[in-house]
């Protein structure tokens, strides 16, 4: 009940009622179901759209899309048809069904439409406060790893000084200082944390332009560390990295007691078994790399599991 009573604009009383009738009479086979048999009160259709959009129906098989554009007319005639029954009336159609065995049937038809990735991922935000199905940055996290000096959580150790962060933008608020001047806040969130960022005016007037919800951003600025206060990160400088998902991660294997020939068995035969287009380097203690070459490259995603296994996590690293 929890999970689906943390949806916005929806409550636990409401929740409540949709699992009384699951539980009395069994299991919802589908959303048309659910219409038919969930109490009135539990059909109230700011909820159900919250609902559809923080993926509460995908059991059905239906998409998101597709049942948002009905659910009104569904559960609008869902609810004519609970109050002819009530009144012992049945309708024309209803007769039909009955008598036909055709496979006819009056049953608003879902389409078969899907949501982008971004509206989604920004729908299960809004009514959830996280996201559910994937993650904006997914696959192009390690891409943005190397525009950037430090992930999010890696904030908390580092002292004050000059920072660069990457990750989506979200809750964009802009407002007006006593002065009368424009700055804005944002929550900027990779795969591993959120920093709320500050930017002022200076800074608003050259970069404002960029500044939008769902937005993968890098962000320069200063890292501001107090003892008695939270930190907190000024943006200086804003840029909208292009082709993220073009760039190719590398990976770097550091192996600091020596590249054993063991070791270079164990990586030719992940290297033939996850074959792929990022580089591989070799890392030996002193600081000497070695390049593998074009026969040594990898589909990092494949491949990063079998490599820190073998070698250690903290031994490989993507940039």
């Amino acid at each position: 009940m929890f999970a689906l009573s943390g949806v916005r604009n929806v409550g636990e009383g409401l929740v409540a009622q949709m699992l009384q009738e699951r539980d009395a009479n069994g299991p919802y086979e589908s959303f048309h179901d659910f219409a038919r048999r969930a109490p009135e009160q539990a059909l109230n259709k700011r909820a159900i759209e919250s609902l559809i959009k923080a993926g509460a129906f995908d059991s059905f098989g239906h998409p998101r899309r597709g049942l948002l554009m009905v659910h009104e007319s569904i559960i609008d005639a869902a609810l004519v048809k609970r109050r002819e029954e009530e009144k012992g009336v049945m309708s024309l159609f209803g007769e039909m069904e009955a008598a036909s065995d055709s496979g006819w049937s009056s049953e608003t038809q879902i389409p078969d439409l899907h949501f982008t990735k971004p509206d989604q991922l920004r729908n299960e935000k809004d009514m959830l406060g996280l996201y559910i199905s994937d993650h904006p940055l997914r696959g192009v996290e390690f891409a943005l790893r190397r525009l950037v000096t430090s992930t999010i959580r890696d904030l908390e150790n580092l002292e004050t000084g000059q920072v660069t962060i990457g990750g989506v933008m979200t809750s964009l608020s802009r407002r007006f200082t006593k002065k009368g001047d424009q700055m804005a806040t944002f929550v900027l969130e990779d795969m591993d944390g959120s920093v709320e960022v500050t930017v002022f005016s200076k800074t608003l007037t050259e970069y404002g332009h960029m500044l939008v919800d769902d937005q993968i951003i890098t962000v320069a600025g200063r890292l501001n560390k107090r003892d008695d206060q939270p930190a907190s990160f000024s943006a200086q400088r804003i840029s909208v990295p292009e082709n993220l998902d073009a760039r190719i991660p590398e990976i770097i294997i550091s192996l600091p007691t020596g590249f054993t020939p063991e070791k270079l068995e164990k990586l030719k035969a992940i290297i033939a078994e996850f074959p792929g287009p990022s580089p591989c380097k070799v890392k030996l203690t002193g600081g000497k790399v070695f390049d593998l070459g074009d026969t040594g490259r990898l589909d990092f995603e494949k491949a990063l599991a079998p490599l820190r296994l073998t070698f250690g996590s903290n031994a490989v690293k993507i940039i």
